[in-house]
C-alpha cells in the first residue's frame, strides 16, 4: 500500500488467544468474526492477530510496534512461529536495515519483539541500528506497575529485557503530545489505553494513514466501544477514539489495525446510517 512517497506493509505474526489475565497462547488459524474481537472481559479469552507495521521511504525503514518476538530468543520453543524478523525477510530486509521503531506502548504483545536474548544469555536490541521511540509517560507508568501499583491489564508489562535497552541509551523518550519524528511521520500521545499510549499518523502528497495501536485494535470496534476493561482510562480513550475517527473519516484516511485477524487495513467512510465502514485493502 502506498501513502504518497511511503510504502506501508502489514506484517503478521499470526493469530493468538489473549486471556483476561494478560497472557497469550499461540492459536491455530481460525475463521474470524466480529464476535471473536469484542471486549475480552466478556469471556475468558479472545482471538486476535499480531500485526506490526512496516513503513518505508527511501533509506528509512520504520517499524510501528514489534510484536511478541516469539522465536527470536536463543533456545526458544517457538521455532515455527513467524515473528517480525521472519516477516522482514519477505521484503528483503534484515533487522540491521530498520532505522526507526515507534512503540505505541509497552505492553509485551506490542513491545517484546524489541529485544532478544542471544546465545551468550545477553539481552540485545533486535534492531541494532534503530532509534526506538517511547513516550516518557508510558515508561514512568510501566515502572510504577513493576513496583506493584497494579491496575487492570498490568500483567501485560514485562520489562526485564527493556531495562537493558533503556540502560544502554537505545530509547528516545518523547515528552510532547505531538512529535514529528521525521518528515511525514507524526507521533501523537493519546493516553487512554495506557497513560503514555501514542498513535502514528503517516502523511505524504495529500494522503494519510492512521495507526491507532490499542486505541482502536480491530476494525470490529469502529462503531462500538468495547475496551472498558482493557483501557486504564476508559473515558479518555473513548473521547480520543471518537475525535480521531471523525478526523480520519473527514480525510478518507487509511486505517491500520494491530490486532485484526482479517482485513488489517482500509480507507474510512460513513454509510447512509452514519456508521463507519472500511473500503478494505488487500493484505
Amino acid at each position: 500500500m502506498d501513502i504518497g512517497s511511503f510504502t506501508v506493509e502489514v506484517l503478521s505474526e499470526g493469530h493468538f488467544e489473549l486471556f483476561k489475565d494478560g497472557h497469550i497462547n499461540r492459536s491455530k488459524r481460525i475463521a474470524h468474526s466480529a464476535s471473536t474481537h469484542k471486549d475480552p472481559s466478556d469471556s475468558n479469552s479472545v482471538m486476535a492477530g499480531i500485526n506490526p507495521i512496516l513503513v518505508q521511504s527511501g533509506e528509512q525503514n520504520i517499524l510501528l510496534d514489534t510484536g511478541l518476538g516469539w522465536g527470536l530468543d536463543a533456545g526458544s520453543q517457538y521455532t515455527d512461529v513467524s515473528n517480525v524478523c521472519t516477516n522482514l525477510q519477505i521484503f528483503g530486509l534484515t533487522p540491521e536495515d530498520i532505522t526507526d521503531v515507534v512503540l505505541t506502548h509497552l505492553h509485551y504483545d506490542h513491545a517484546a519483539g524489541s529485544s532478544f536474548t542471544n546465545t551468550e544469555a545477553k539481552t540485545q536490541p533486535t534492531f541494532p541500528n534503530a532509534t526506538y521511540y517511547v513516550h516518557q509517560m508510558e515508561w514512568d507508568f510501566a515502572l510504577e506497575q513493576s513496583k506493584g501499583q497494579q491496575l487492570s491489564y498490568s500483567e501485560r508489562y514485562r520489562l526485564d529485557d527493556f531495562y537493558r535497552l533503556v540502560s544502554d541509551n537505545r530509547i528516545n523518550f518523547l515528552s510532547d503530545d505531538i512529535t514529528e519524528i521525521m518528515n511525514g511521520i507524526t507521533v501523537v500521545k493519546t493516553g487512554g489505553h495506557t497513560p503514555g499510549h501514542q498513535i502514528v499518523i503517516i502523511e505524504s502528497d495529500g494522503e494519510k494513514a492512521y495507526y491507532m495501536g490499542d486505541l482502536l485494535p480491530t476494525e470490529y470496534q469502529l462503531n462500538e466501544y468495547a475496551m472498558e476493561k482493557a483501557d486504564i482510562y476508559p473515558l479518555e480513550a473513548k473521547k480520543k477514539k471518537v475525535r480521531l475517527l471523525q478526523q480520519a473519516c473527514d480525510e478518507k484516511a487509511l486505517l491500520l489495525f494491530y490486532h485484526s485477524g482479517n482485513g488489517q487495513a482500509g480507507h474510512l467512510f460513513k454509510d447512509d446510517d452514519k456508521k463507519y465502514v472500511l473500503a478494505k485493502q488487500l493484505p
